[in-house]
């Protein structure tokens, strides 16, 4: 692993713009920090949902999902009132919109499940969801797929487990669970965006879980520069080529209209609705 030129720390928000100014192909990998001002709460932080709730993390194990009839209610109530359903993409998500529009995106890689950089306006083209999507459910056993929303409207009406239409099957979003395999053609395109990418940049994820946090090693050593934006310190500080742990929903964009001219913080508006398409708020 190549190691961070000297004088690279937290802070480095100077550093990073002309680092983002000197790239062509940015391949960006977000986690759920850039979510958090969206209303979305984040998994590891100080006020992470396991981190408040240890338990919780049962609900994300594959093994005590299938095997624990009550693990699945708990599931599927905590689904129906995630906070996505009511969240709208924020300024974070405005920035890398803009640097799209810029030509300098090459590939946006997203650990999150709440499809807000689709609804934001990020072409799904570009958009790996290396985690999943929680706007769809699936069927372990037949793998049929379901807009979420429908199964929601049957524990609404009372299904406090719902089983697949077609077979009977346990159903869970369309997600990666612990315990599950990622889907081999997305791991692999994200591994592609990594090693094509002049620069990397990793936004609000702790770089704890692999194989995602792996993509930065994969881009540095294919001789591309690390640029690392997360409030707290994580296990690839010590190869970034510099590091920002102001607030997102700040930095992002001033980094972004550093490589535009413009301040793409003001496109906001213009995103989407909702991750389901309806009436966000």
């Amino acid at each position: 692993m190549a190691a961070a030129p000297p004088g690279a720390g937290p802070g480095d928000v100077e550093r990073a713009g002309s680092l983002m100014v000197a790239a062509r192909r940015i391949t960006v990998l977000t986690g759920a920090g850039i979510s958090t001002d969206s209303g979305i709460p984040d998994f590891r932080g100080p006020q992470g949902v396991w981190t408040k709730d240890p338990a919780a993390a049962a609900m994300s194990t594959i093994g005590a999902y299938i095997s624990d009839p009550e693990v699945r209610r708990n599931a599927w109530r905590a689904r129906l009132a995630h906070p996505a359903w009511d969240a709208r993409p924020n300024a974070g998500h405005a920035a890398l919109v803009a640097l799209e529009r810029a030509g300098r995106l090459n590939g946006l890689v997203t650990q999150n499940i709440d499809g807000l950089h689709q609804a934001a306006g990020s072409d799904p083209a570009l958009v790996l969801e290396i985690h999943g999507t929680m706007l769809e459910a699936e069927c372990l056993s037949c793998g049929l797929r379901t807009p979420m929303p429908e199964v929601l409207a049957r524990v609404e009406a009372g299904e406090d487990d719902p089983p697949c239409p077609e077979c009977g099957g346990i159903q869970k979003s369309a997600t990666i669970s612990f315990g599950q395999a990622l889907r081999e053609d997305v791991l692999d395109a994200s591994v592609a965006a990594a090693r094509s990418c002049d620069l990397l940049l990793a936004v609000g994820t702790s770089l704890t879980v692999h194989p995602a946090a792996g993509l930065c090693g994969e881009a540095v050593d294919h001789g591309a520069r690390l640029v690392i934006m997360n409030a707290e310190p994580t296990p690839y500080d010590p190869m970034a080529h510099a590091i920002v742990r102001a607030p997102i929903g700040e930095a992002l964009p001033r980094l972004v209209s550093a490589v535009t001219g413009d301040d793409p913080g003001g496109s906001e508006d213009g995103a989407k609705d909702g991750p389901t398409g309806g009436p966000a708020g």
